[in-house]
């Protein structure tokens, strides 16, 4: 169920405006309570930590200034009741207590077992045990300027004049002390417009650090959700997931992924119980619009997170398609072991770095699909286990081939409205089929359902690249980095560049994602490819060692840096890689074209032509994407056996 609470005059009086407290007449109040290097301004809600603000907001913020003004004192759950959460409040205390402290916690970089600002008095309350001073403290009026006012009658009735004076300034200004301390404050129509949104990871508070992966699935989920709104754009996973942890202040991640709006919140778990809270905040501004809090059975979670979605539209004033309106309200109650497999699968394909975790993903899928047959998106997650297995080399790509395109087809049965299915289902026309309409079409019947999807958009940008259509493919890589300006948009605009033959655009562009990440063996290989393209193999060798190095051997690494060693002259190496291969190829899938491309650089073109024809029958998937524009094949072009391939291939013109 939904839960909330209302606006509460008495929470805000007293804290924002301690002269309007019921007390004697004040001179102006105490400016901030500053603790260490912490200083908490009453007057403009903000707290700083030598002099930078933090983000510390609405509960947690009242919460703080609570203690700070009881500094060594015994503040009980039963004060901060009353003072936080009325008795018409509908929350769950206990819960929201906890939330409130831990993210002050969070913040001060404080902690429960060893305390260093707040300490914990079991079943009893709070206590602030840091030093706290006052600056500029309240003081009473001299007697003098209280006489000046008359009689007691005339003090009242001008410090009530003062009341409505301040109360009418504050409404009239939209004063934002106010606005976060209402948990419910809807987006002002003042504010621009909405029409960007990151959705930061979703913090873990279930008290278990083993339910991380549902947390992230939360912030996927809810990412993939507000993606289906058209007239907004929603930055990648990818992107978002950087900033995990992170200590930068809101404006600078606002700025950095070039967004309005960022949302931010929290998730918990208790049973069977998912209570998920969302606040919406104005990124370069650092100002909150908007929060809310949900609570829903687990077999409910999808309509939980269509819920928010659709709120969030709401609140920055979005009109839904009759097709949008439609996908929120029309979510599906989905087994709540079958939905946990699944978020598991997809923790496992996003970290999918080693072979186990691969197959670790394709058991969660089946034991999804297994739980609850009427499950979408589980039969999506086991296609795309498929393909990482096909691309990885875990299977060849007939074995991968037919259960990746039978579960996308029973997907799709269930909900044909899902972006994810359709472009790996593209991926499958393109990589096996050799359906260049199927592919295009499937492409752009998935943008069409999710214009912010990722993923899409990378692999839409590859196919144009691929069939030569310069225009398109540089106008849809310019769309991808919009939705995913991270480190991997530097990647994605180096595949882009080989499939297009732009040699010295790929150098480029791998020279900006090596420096954005240094650790990306992709990087790094793609970095490699351009040099050797450019006439520099001798300078591509230590970038495919390193990619060699970070992938524990990877063949695309070790292919390249067999070919790099035999044209400069190391044969000896690069046979004792090819040597190695063809042993590894009696045991497990090795991709007949790496065979190829290091015979071909070790000048052995029977060898070479022999592998091609072995990767064309096979379908191999390296033979699509490599075949027109590889560096490492460049004298094999002349041939009249290449030139048969390729009319056989029947590229599109």
């Amino acid at each position: 169920m939904r839960r909330g609470r209302s606006p509460s005059r008495e929470l805000w009086y007293p804290f924002f405006f301690p002269a309007l407290s019921p007390m004697p007449i004040l001179a102006p109040a105490t400016r901030a309570l500053r603790f260490e290097t912490f200083e908490l301004d009453l007057r403009t809600s903000e707290l700083r930590k030598s002099g930078i603000k933090l983000r510390l907001q609405g509960q947690p913020l009242q919460l703080l200034a609570i203690l700070l003004q009881s500094a060594g004192e015994l503040v009980t759950r039963e004060e901060l009741r009353k003072q936080l959460w009325p008795a018409d409040t509908f929350v769950d205390f206990d819960h929201s207590l906890h939330n409130a402290i831990g993210r002050i916690r969070e913040v001060l970089g404080d902690s429960a077992d060893v305390p260093r600002y707040i300490e914990t008095l079991p079943r009893r309350g709070y206590r602030f045990i840091a030093a706290v001073q006052e600056v500029r403290m309240p003081r009473a009026l001299p007697d003098s300027a209280a006489k000046a006012f008359g009689s007691a009658a005339a003090v009242a009735a001008t410090r009530q004049r003062a009341i409505s004076l301040l109360v009418l300034i504050v409404f009239c200004a939209g004063g934002l002390a106010v606005l976060v301390a209402w948990p419910h404050s809807s987006v002002n129509s003042a504010q621009r417009p909405i029409r960007s949104i990151a959705v930061l990871p979703m913090q873990n508070f279930s008290g278990d650090p083993a339910q991380e992966y549902f947390s992230d699935g939360m912030t996927e989920a809810l990412i993939t959700e507000l993606s289906r709104i058209h007239s907004i754009k929603v930055v990648s996973r990818t992107s978002v997931m950087a900033y995990k942890g992170t200590n930068k202040r809101l404006p600078q991640i606002a700025h950095e992924l070039g967004v309005d709006g960022v949302l931010e919140g929290s998730v918990s778990r208790a049973g069977d119980q998912v209570r998920i809270i969302v606040q919406l905040l104005d990124g370069p501004n650092d100002r909150h619009l908007w929060s809310d809090t949900y609570q829903r059975e687990m077999r409910d979670i999808l309509t939980l997170q269509s819920g928010i979605a659709d709120a969030i539209a709401q609140q920055i004033q979005i009109k839904l398609t009759p097709q949008q309106h439609a996908h929120f309200s029309a979510a599906r109650a989905v087994a709540p072991a079958a939905y946990e497999s699944y978020l598991k699968g997809r923790s496992n394909l996003w970290s999918s770095s080693t072979p186990q975790e691969l197959k670790e993903a394709q058991r969660n899928f089946q034991q999804a699909i297994r739980k609850d047959p009427g499950f979408a998106l589980g039969y999506v997650g086991l296609a795309d286990s498929y393909v990482s297995m096909a691309s990885f080399r875990q299977l060849s790509p007939q074995d991968a081939y037919g259960p990746a395109n039978e579960s996308l087809r029973k997907a799709l049965q269930l909900d044909d409205s899902i972006s994810e299915a359709y472009d790996t289902l593209a991926v499958l026309s393109w990589r096996y089929d050799w359906d260049w309409a199927a592919t295009e079409s499937q492409l752009d019947r998935s943008l069409a359902l999710d214009p912010n999807n990722a993923c899409a958009h990378a692999d839409r940008a590859n196919f144009l690249s691929w069939s030569g259509r310069r225009a398109e493919a540089l106008a849809e890589i310019n769309a991808s980095y919009e939705i995913d300006p991270s480190f991997s948009y530097a990647v994605s605009e180096s595949a882009g560049r080989f499939l297009l033959g732009d040699r010295e655009g790929l150098l480029e562009a791998s020279q900006k994602a090596v420096v954005s990440n240094p650790n990306d063996w992709l990087a790094h290989y793609f970095l490699g490819v351009g040099r050797n393209a450019t006439g520099k193999p001798q300078e591509s060798i230590p970038e495919f060692q390193k990619a060699v190095e970070l992938t524990d051997g990877d063949q695309d690494a070790a292919a390249a840096l067999a070919h790099s060693y035999a044209v400069t002259g190391n044969k000896a190496e690069a046979e004792k890689i090819l040597r190695n291969l063809q042993q590894k190829s009696k045991t497990q899938y090795v991709s007949p074209y790496m065979i190829a491309a290091i015979y071909a650089g070790l000048g052995e073109k029977e060898e070479a032509f022999e592998f091609l024809e072995r990767a064309y029958r096979e379908k191999c998937w390296d033979l699509v994407w490599q075949l027109k524009n590889d560096p490492r094949i460049d004298n094999l072009r002349s041939d009249p056996r290449f030139q048969d391939l390729l009319r056989r291939f029947a590229f599109p013109q």
